[in-house]
């Protein structure tokens, strides 16, 4: 097949990821699992690499290159068996990185967002609430001005880099009677008087922290505010596109790396005479489960074509972000199925795949949530436009 996607400067750049990634970053999973914490050093490094500037202009440090380098960061990362740290790394320049870049001025910019290109700081998304979950308007967390400064009262759930991380996007009402048209953002320091991270027990993403914030009178000074006030709103739903496109494409990466091992493996492992792998019924199996992949990766290489070209694919990275992850969760399932009772021992990739992949059609909107807002699409011809200010 001719790749209408990528072209040799892309293969070069996946080459020395992978090789970096093997390197740098393999040798210490295993520790980073157990712990839950992840080596500071790695982050200065993923910056000197300039893993973390592939969206950034280069007037703050970045490369200010095309989505397919961060297609291929993505995928990478999905292949070294540890959806926490692919987790912490994407999060860090997807989610908080992302406002920054569309919403900073020039001294928020030199002070948050070059800072976090060459990994000097981490940055954390805080939007999900404990009683709010995807429902973003109903959030209750408050930031009222008084003077040059913000006064901020609430919590936040499910924050990748909550407990480690140094700033924290925050997504905060500053007109409590508005409802979603009283949400402001702002960039808040981690480390600010009144702030407390709770680090949370996952099922999986063992090696990245995940935390609930709490705000008790925090002062957040005005020049902080990211945008303007009360578009906050906006800027979250135009967000969404990326993030979940980000989801759809980690899903069928790790799906592929799940079909690769499980391939290998069966090639390896005989029973009564023969490798596994020609066993019709396990064959045949496989066969679907490959298609089923192959199919949303190509989806998502279409949708990140639109997204370059600057269309608003509200739809397609719904899309994406559903079907992805429901195809990974099986095709994981399967695979792990494929490799017997070694399946389900922890010294095989299988059972954290699992672990780790099920976090998917949960976080960055429930596929419930996403089918809801599909049905508006197609059903009640809803359109969602693009911001124009």
């Amino acid at each position: 097949m001719i790749d209408m996607y990528f072209t040799e400067e892309h293969n070069l750049f996946r080459e020395s990821l992978k090789d970096f990634l093997q390197k740098e970053v393999v040798p210490h999973i295993e520790e980073w699992e157990d712990t839950g914490k992840i080596d500071r050093a790695i982050w200065n490094k993923f910056g000197e690499m300039g893993f973390f500037g592939l969206m950034t202009s280069e007037a703050y440090s970045g490369l200010d290159l095309d989505l397919f380098y961060t297609t291929i960061f993505l995928e990478e990362l999905q292949k070294i068996n540890s959806g926490g740290f692919a987790a912490a790394m994407w999060a860090h320049q997807y989610l908080a990185m992302t406002y920054l870049n569309k919403l900073a001025d020039h001294e928020q910019k030199k002070a948050y967002l070059e800072p976090s290109v060459l990994g000097d700081k981490i940055g954390c998304l805080g939007v999900s609430e404990p009683f709010g979950g995807s429902d973003v308007a109903a959030m209750r967390t408050t930031a009222e001005k008084k003077d040059d400064v913000y006064i901020v009262n609430g919590s936040k759930t499910f924050i990748t880099n909550g407990v480690y991380g140094d700033y924290i996007i925050l997504a905060a009402k500053t007109d409590k009677d508005a409802g979603h048209k009283g949400i402001s953002m702002f960039v808040m320091d981690r480390n600010a008087k009144g702030v407390t991270a709770s680090k949370l027990n996952k099922l999986g993403w063992r090696a990245s922290d995940t935390a609930e914030l709490a705000f008790d009178n925090v002062e957040v000074p005005a020049s902080n505010l990211l945008g303007k006030e009360n578009e906050g709103f906006g800027y979250i739903m135009e967000a969404f596109s990326l993030e979940r496109l980000v989801m759809g494409i980690n899903a069928h990466a790790r799906a592929e790396f799940a079909l690769d091992y499980a391939l290998q493996y069966m090639s390896e492992r005989e029973a009564f005479g023969k490798a596994i792998d020609q066993f019709q019924a396990l064959r045949h199996r496989l066969v679907d489960l490959y298609s089923d992949m192959l199919l949303c990766k190509q989806f998502n290489y279409a949708t990140v074509a639109q997204m370059e070209k600057g269309a608003y694919v509200v739809k397609e990275a719904t899309i994406s972000k559903l079907k992805s992850t429901k195809m990974a969760d099986e095709v994981i399932y399967n695979c792990l199925q494929f490799l017997g009772g070694y399946g389900y021992i922890e010294d095989y990739p299988m059972a954290r795949l699992s672990r780790d992949s099920r976090l998917g059609p949960i976080g960055g909107g429930t596929s419930e949530i996403l089918k809801e807002i599909l049905a508006k699409i197609i059903v009640d011809k809803k359109e969602y436009k693009k911001r124009t200010v």
